[in-house]
């Protein structure tokens, strides 16, 4: 997501002249020199610096060796080595998936019409391992809601791992045989075509899962002892780093329980090493970072993300950070000096912080300063020094070099340019909430430059809502600058957006859409007592979670919000995959009445499109994450209530499109300008 804001950070550089490009700093050559990338001309030219003297020598590179890499062209594995020459493995066409290089770079693993295969690169020997592979029967290659919830997007479905020796290979099997298929259509073309997706919703039967390990010489599977018949997730395994056995997440259905066990490569038998249960859902481990006397794991079931050391046994050995911790990510572990390094949003939740804390769990240390968020750190070999890009919300972004030891700051670049102006911007604030709780929310609320005392303006809300995803951050954009003259565009969050850590998200367990309404109708409320905010005209809009949001905020919370521009949202949560639904709301047969309240559907007859109101529903109609369905039932219902509404479909596109994002942004500025116009206007 910061990436993207970056893009955007440097289109408006060029649009508006508001900031200037900082040096880009692409990484340290030793402990006393950074490299710096200068464009001049039509080339890139390398310098490097002294942190101490601040002296610039022209650096060049020495000629890297080229990484070997596999492809797959025209269905067929290309091998390319690290001198440059070129190798067809395969000659056959074949539906080739994921080829993933041994750490040694002898072999190549791949999935073919989901079978696992691998391929000894100085002999050209084809090794098969699985011999199962069908349309629901999946080895190295995820089914849909591993793919969506647990692996994630970037695996591209790959679902196999490489032993840090390359001596064997983990995967898992998935038996789609019990998941109900979903029809995705795509219209376009004469016949149209149509894909059908094992999806299995909120309730439905799960794909069996087995975990299986191979000698990557081939021979037999040793299949783990967990049986496949039980309702469960298995989430991503770690190699121990000697490759000496596998460690695999394991959580039942009801996922309030999380055990990693340890896999013997021969027997396939399991011990458990870890253990975590709490009374409303649990996390995967996202990583393991290995030290000689175990390894280190960031956990929240304290209510806070802390940062915890284990034995290699598995059993904790201490607990190494304490407080408000959100965000947690550790840049790197020093175990000469026995030092971790990480960013958290440990002094205020919009904003990012450099620490470093001792292994023993004492002398903890923020080494990053004043109130702005640091993020990109880039830390000397030694330790000495970081380099940090810094702002916040009202602070253009700044380059710095920071002394570890001293704290002394130097300046190496600023992205404010000569010639701006903050006094000529559109006013913007960052608002707290407190609720009867106790806990405090951020809202940004961005006034319209040269607001006139007496007029009152239209709100444009932005939300996305879902648990443990913020959208209020006190960092710089470009956006900030801009002059909106008619609007009050606010962007919301509630106490379950990961301000207020596991503690304010667990209020969600069992009852979606409730607090986050609760949350969202007290700040509307708190606007409008600024008397520049016409309550009449306010409008939400949002995507995916956001798009429930939106609908719900015109149907439940119809006596605050009247227009709504809601993309591609569930509005039902029996319409959406088991694995995301049921961590935060159980199954639809044991919390039935929780399903009920969360649904948009349980509150249509408030939709209020007699009078000044109107939502807009988009959706892509290949999405094969939320889908159309979804967009579809909602157009139904509201047509037998004889309410009025406006529907944008977007044929051939899947979730949050960016093939058409203009005309999406396009579309979007027309609906409000069209209802959050005065008459007069």
């Amino acid at each position: 997501m910061r990436s993207l804001l970056i893009i955007v950070f440097l289109f408006f550089i060029g649009k508006f002249g508001l900031s200037q490009q900082l040096p880009v700093v692409t990484g340290w050559k030793d402990c006393r020199h950074y490299i710096e990338r200068v464009r001049e001309g039509k080339k890139n030219v390398f310098y490097t610096v002294d942190v101490k003297t601040g002296e610039r020598v022209v650096y060049k590179p020495a000629t890297k060796k080229l990484r070997a890499t596999v492809n797959v062209e025209n269905g067929n594995l290309v091998y390319v080595s690290e001198a440059g020459t070129r190798k067809t493995l395969t000659r056959t066409p074949a539906d080739v998936k994921n080829p993933v290089l041994s750490p040694d770079g002898k072999w190549v693993a791949f999935t073919r019409a989901n079978d696992l295969y691998a391929i000894e690169l100085a002999s050209g020997r084809e090794i098969r391992y699985t011999n199962d592979g069908s349309d629901v029967i999946k080895n190295g290659y995820a089914s849909w809601v591993y793919y969506e919830e647990i692996l994630g997007r970037g695996s591209k479905y790959r679902s196999f791992w490489w032993s840090p020796d390359s001596r064997y290979i983990a995967f898992f099997r998935y038996d789609d045989s019990r998941v109900p298929e979903y029809p995705l259509y795509d219209v376009k073309g004469q016949h149209g075509r149509q894909e059908i997706n094992r999806y299995p919703r909120a309730g439905d039967p799960n794909p069996e899962v087995k975990v299986g390990i191979v000698p990557v010489t081939g021979g037999s599977i040793v299949w783990s002892t967990f049986n496949s018949k039980d309702d469960q997730y298995f989430g991503m395994p770690f190699w121990r780093p000697d490759g000496s056995s596998l460690l695999v997440q394991w959580m039942p259905r009801e996922q309030n329980n999380l055990k990693l066990y340890e896999i013997d490569l021969m027997t396939g038998e399991k011990s458990e090493i870890y253990n975590e249960e709490q009374a409303t859902w649990v996390s995967w481990i996202e990583s393991l970072y290995w030290v000689e006397d175990g390894f280190l794991m960031i956990r929240d079931f304290d209510g806070w993300e802390q940062i915890y050391l284990h034995n290699s046994d598995g059993t904790l050995k201490r607990k190494l950070t304490s407080g408000r911790n959100w965000g947690t990510e550790i840049v790197r572990v020093d175990e000469e000096k026995r030092q971790v390094y990480f960013i958290s949003k440990g002094e205020i939740s919009t904003r990012y912080d450099f620490y470093c804390v001792g292994l023993d769990g004492k002398k903890v240390r923020r080494l990053s300063f004043g109130e702005y968020s640091h993020k990109d750190i880039l830390l000397s070999p030694d330790n000495r020094y970081f380099i940090t890009r810094y702002d916040n919300y009202f602070t253009p972004t700044r380059l710095g070099l920071v002394n570890v030891k001293t704290g002394k700051v130097k300046v190496l670049g600023d992205a404010k340019d000569p010639n701006y102006d903050s006094t000529k911007v559109a006013r913007k604030d960052i608002l707290w909430m407190k609720t009867e709780e106790g806990f405090e929310i951020p809202a940004i609320v961005y006034w319209p430059a040269g607001m006139q005392e007496g007029e009152r303006y239209p709100v444009d809300i932005h939300v996305y809502g879902g648990p443990n995803h913020g959208s209020v951050s006190d960092y710089w954009s470009a956006r900030n600058s801009q002059q909106e003259t008619k609007r009050i565009r606010v962007v919301l969050d509630h106490r379950g957006s990961g301000h207020c850590g596991k503690v304010g998200m667990n209020y969600m367990h069992r009852q979606l859409g409730k607090w986050e309404m609760h949350d969202y109708i007290a700040w509307v409320k708190l606007l409008r007592t600024y008397p520049n905010v016409d309550s009449t005209r306010v409008m939400i809009s949002g995507g995916s979670y956001g798009g429930y949001i939106t609908a719900l905020a015109l149907t439940y919370g119809a006596e605050y919000f009247q227009y709504g521009y809601a993309k591609y949202g569930v509005m039902d949560w029996m319409l959406y995959d088991s694995h995301y639904t049921e961590r935060y709301m159980d199954r639809p047969q044991d919390n039935p009445e929780g399903y009920k309240a969360a649904s948009v559907f349980t509150y249509l007859d408030r939709y209020q499109s007699c009078g000044p109101a109107m939502l807009r529903i988009v959706h892509g109609m290949m999405d094969d994450n939320v889908h159309m369905q979804n967009s579809m039932q909602l157009v139904d219902s509201l047509q037998q209530l004889n309410k009025k509404f406006e529907l944008m479909l977007f044929p051939g596109e899947r979730h949050g499109w960016l093939r058409k994002m203009q005309f999406t942004l396009d579309d979007m500025e027309d609906f409000k300008e069209r209802y959050l116009k005065r008459e007069d206007e």
